[in-house]
């Protein structure tokens, strides 16, 4: 069988039945975003994000940690790491999996891997001050007013 560039090969197409062979079986639900989950649910996705991130992110694109390009031994302590490296994973499993296009892998690299990377290392990133081996949390801005436009207290009894 022969395809072209726009067609996707037999194996990767979709069947007009859904797995598991029930045909009013539902598709599978696709990943939700992990600042959105908690409790087993977000420590499954934070495990799954973790292997992706030690088995291919790290040792194919991660480059040497300088202070100019920081990088923390601890990355899962910085929320904003895990939000950015999760939406970098998400996007990896669309545009690489069994259903992308040829194209998906250069889209990748081209769309989503120098933003979140650049992002991550940068001197003034969430790693900043983050050396190897050695983390150093984070002290969040404050905030005056927890809901600022909500309505006003009320008035003691």
């Amino acid at each position: 069988m022969s395809t072209t560039s726009t067609e996707k090969p037999e194996a990767a197409r979709p069947t007009a039945e859904p797995a598991g062979g029930a045909p009013d079986t539902p598709p599978p639900e696709a990943p939700r975003f992990i600042l959105y989950l908690q409790g087993p649910e977000y420590a499954l996705a934070l495990r799954q994000l973790t292997l992706w991130t030690h088995h291919v992110l790290l040792p194919v694109y991660g480059r040497e940690v300088t202070s100019s390009s920081p990088w923390c031994s601890r990355w899962w302590e910085h929320t904003e790491a895990i939000a950015q490296l999760h939406g970098l994973w998400l996007a990896w499993g669309e545009l690489t999996g069994p259903y992308s296009d040829m194209s998906g892998p250069a889209r990748w690299h081209r769309d989503f891997l120098p933003s979140v990377m650049g992002s991550l290392r940068d001197p003034q990133g969430p790693f900043a001050g983050c050396k190897p081996g050695a983390h150093r949390p984070k002290e969040k801005p404050t905030v005056d007013a927890v809901d600022p436009f909500g309505p006003p207290p009320s008035p003691p009894a």
